[in-house]
């Protein structure tokens, strides 16, 4: 070892050196921290733009999910529609088939009745007829009997 001069320079240039060392351990500290910073930062970004990219895939397919919603409801209320108007339609003829339906039953009970005196009155008739010309040939026969019998009482008094 050295004097002491030469000890404390020694010390000192140790601690110049330790110094430096730990200054140049604290630069590269801070260099590896700035560059995890850096690197933490760039992933950061990468994964903001890759949420963004995201968004805006699931903005369109919403966007394109709601068009497909509105071109199924278009689809399906016009149908809809008109099966409920056709329905309202059917209920209102069913109402109105109802006491038709009823009123042709009756109509048809009434003709039935109708035709039933009407044969009837037409058979009643026929029966008449048939005894009037029963009558009106008797009374020929009676007629033409006395013509004869007179005939001949008038030859028996010539």
């Amino acid at each position: 070892m050295g004097t002491p001069q030469q000890q404390l320079q020694m010390q000192r240039t140790l601690k110049n050196n330790k110094d430096n060392n730990e200054d140049e351990l604290s630069r590269s500290a801070l260099a590896m921290f700035r560059a995890k910073e850096e690197e933490i930062e760039r992933r950061k970004m990468e994964v903001r733009n890759r949420v963004q990219a995201q968004l805006g895939h699931v903005e369109v397919a919403t966007r394109r999910l709601a068009e497909i919603r509105e071109e199924l409801e278009a689809l399906s209320d016009p149908m809809r529609k008109d099966v409920a108007i056709l329905r309202k339609k059917v209920d209102i003829v069913n109402k109105e088939l109802k006491p038709l339906g009823q009123s042709c039953q009756k109509k048809e009970r009434e003709y039935k009745e109708a035709l039933e005196a009407f044969n009837e009155k037409h058979k009643e008739k026929s029966q008449l007829l048939s005894k009037l010309m029963e009558l009106v040939n008797e009374s020929e026969k009676l007629r033409m009997k006395k013509l004869e019998e007179l005939s001949k009482n008038i030859e028996r008094l010539q």
